[in-house]
């Protein structure tokens, strides 16, 4: 594959943590998808905001505004996690849907691809720009629009499961499932609407742990051991 977008959970960037970030784990991810734009892979990310705010929890806040504000925690994800790219020798910009003062970039597909046939790694904050859609629904969207080949998903687990694992320690792991079955089974590997998405603009996805020693390069060019998520 020549065109991928990674999308790294809030929850993972905090590492052991819980909330925040861990560094050592950013710069981890940071060498890692270094390696892969020296091979010629370009790579746009989109992160989650959960390490910082998980506004569908919150009973006392509308949801348009928790949702706001959910989409200024991935901003914020971005720039840190952007900043770390750069200190390891990437070149990186940072698109939002809505201007965002001097920080960011307005997003539009002619300049992310541009940016990506430069070498940079491309960063998508800020979700869709709406309220009701999750960084899922934002991370696929993009993915379609910049035609990458398929989307990797580096969660806090290690793939699909039939269950969830954190709570069933008899849950079962999938090696390989379709996304026709993600949805009839609601197995929560990316928000309802996203996996629709996917499955509407045939985009495949590779879903693995990013704790998982060198995870993000053995899951594009060695032995990948997460779930394939298909679109057939």
């Amino acid at each position: 594959m020549k065109r991928v977008l990674l999308k790294l959970s809030g929850e993972a960037l905090a590492g052991d943590k819980k909330t925040g970030f861990d560094e050592a784990t950013c710069i981890g991810v940071a060498e890692q998808v270094k390696q892969l734009v020296d091979a010629g892979i370009q790579v746009a990310i989109v992160t989650g905001g959960g390490n910082f705010w998980r506004g569908r929890t919150s009973e006392t806040i509308d949801r348009t505004k928790a949702d706001q504000i959910g989409m200024l925690a991935t901003i914020m994800n971005c720039t840190y996690v952007s900043e770390i790219f750069r200190h390891v020798g990437m070149k990186t910009e940072v698109f939002t849907p809505f201007v965002c003062g001097a920080f960011t970039t307005l997003f539009s597909k002619d300049a992310a691809v541009k940016a990506l046939e430069e070498g940079k790694v491309v960063f998508f904050a800020g979700g869709t720009g709406h309220p009701y859609f999750s960084t899922d629904t934002g991370a696929v969207l993009r993915a379609i629009e910049i035609e990458a080949e398929a989307m990797l998903v580096a969660k806090t687990i290690d793939g699909v499961y039939d269950s969830d694992p954190k709570v069933n320690l008899e849950a079962v792991k999938y090696d390989e499932i379709s996304i026709s079955e993600v949805i009839e089974k609601r197995l929560a590997v990316i928000d309802l609407a996203a996996s629709i998405l996917c499955m509407e603009n045939q985009m495949p996805m590779l879903v693995f742990g990013l704790s998982e020693e060198n995870s993000i390069v053995e899951t594009m060019t060695g032995t990948f051991t997460g779930t394939k998520v298909t679109v057939s």
